[in-house]
């Protein structure tokens, strides 16, 4: 039977400052559980408030769940007769202890952006600091409270769910591939100031990941890949000094990413570490793009998004990848490559993925 009482989505999205790819799947969900239950869904937004003492962080209070979070969303799903409480992200798993002490009838469902215990594992071993050690600490507890508390448990990807069993002893109920909104337009102005030449195009924010990947690109591919890179993203100064020995075009953060896409010969993908699924895969498909990455990149996409582009093991495959790409005379916009998108990590795909998982775990 249907729960018809009112369902609690609970992220930190601010959908007037949507910077990477989290924050794009977030709003992903946002749209599609919208669009499933209407005026019966509700929003708590977490505020960007960070707790620093250190019993708050092993209680799983980071990332806007504190003890007055915790106390205003027990508030309202008792006086709005909750049903369920979708959790965007294994990062509040501590929000998930304490609704499942105080409410043990509402319905937890959590919705994996990535393994963060492994994610933030990454990172630490990228940046060997205290802080990192701390952060990893404690999104491991958030997430092994999350795993333990949820009724149903949703990743991204089959390795992710893997990773989430090995790690915590249990799999996810449903693996819901990475899905983003789709902001491709027709027409598209080039400016005046972008490359004339062709060029292999890099978006990403500087988080380790993007930051190690397109470092090792620069080093290792670039000399022998004989096509201008151009990266473009917030966060990525510090890459300034070797973009320049490189020849490469650091571009920075933009308003609008659809023109740098539309001015592309390929679109790069050399990342190395992380979690979960990289969303410059999905954004590049949408655009009608060829993707050349590495297995990473790929992880989580299914076997025709790899047959549509060039999985590469090492730097001297990549780089001929890249070669051979620039032989050809590739399209502006592909309809084939946009075709796999809308079929797979679109809203109306991910909205039929969803609804299935939510009635299939009733």
């Amino acid at each position: 039977m249907r729960d018809e009482r009112p369902i609690l989505l609970v992220s930190p999205l601010d959908e007037t400052m949507i910077r990477g790819g989290r924050d794009m799947v977030s709003a992903m969900n946002l749209a599609i559980l919208t669009d499933l239950h209407g005026d019966r869904l509700l929003r708590y937004r977490l505020s960007a408030a960070k707790v620093r003492r250190q019993p708050a962080l092993l209680h799983g209070h980071i990332d806007g769940i504190d003890d007055h979070s915790i106390a205003a969303i027990d508030r309202i799903v008792g006086e709005r007769n909750m049903g369920q409480v979708f959790l965007d992200g294994s990062n509040l798993g501590g929000l998930a202890r304490a609704i499942r002490r105080r409410r043990p009838g509402v319905r937890i469902i959590t919705f994996c952006h990535n393994v963060e215990t492994s994610f933030f594992f990454g990172a630490l071993r990228s940046h060997r600091t205290p802080k990192a050690a701390a952060v990893l600490l404690a999104n491991a507890l958030a997430e092994r409270s999350a795993v333990r508390s949820s009724d149903i448990l949703f990743c991204l990807s089959e390795r992710d769910g893997r990773i989430m069993r090995r790690l915590h002893g249990r799999m996810p109920d449903a693996v819901l591939p990475l899905a983003i909104a789709d902001s491709y337009r027709e027409e598209e102005e080039i400016s005046a100031d972008m490359p004339k030449e062709r060029y292999a195009l890099f978006v990403g924010g500087g988080f380790y990941a993007n930051i190690d990947g397109i470092r090792w690109y620069l080093r290792k591919v670039a000399p022998q890949a004989g096509l201008k890179t151009v990266i473009v993203g917030r966060g990525m100064e510090r890459l300034r000094d070797l973009c320049r020995e490189r020849d490469a075009c650091l571009v920075g953060q933009v308003a609008d990413l659809a023109p740098w896409y539309r001015a592309a010969h390929v679109v790069i993908a050399p990342i190395l570490g992380g979690s979960g699924m990289k969303t410059k895969v999905a954004e590049a498909l949408m655009h009608g793009k060829r993707v050349i990455g590495t297995a990473e990149a790929f992880s989580g996409y299914g076997p025709a998004v790899l047959a549509s582009g060039d999985l590469c093991r090492d730097a001297g495959s990549f780089a001929q990848a890249i070669r051979h790409a620039a032989t050809l005379d590739l399209p502006a916009f592909d309809p084939a490559l946009r075709a796999l998108y809308e079929r797979f990590h679109s809203f109306t795909s991910a909205r039929e993925r969803m609804a299935d998982a939510l009635a299939s775990s009733r």
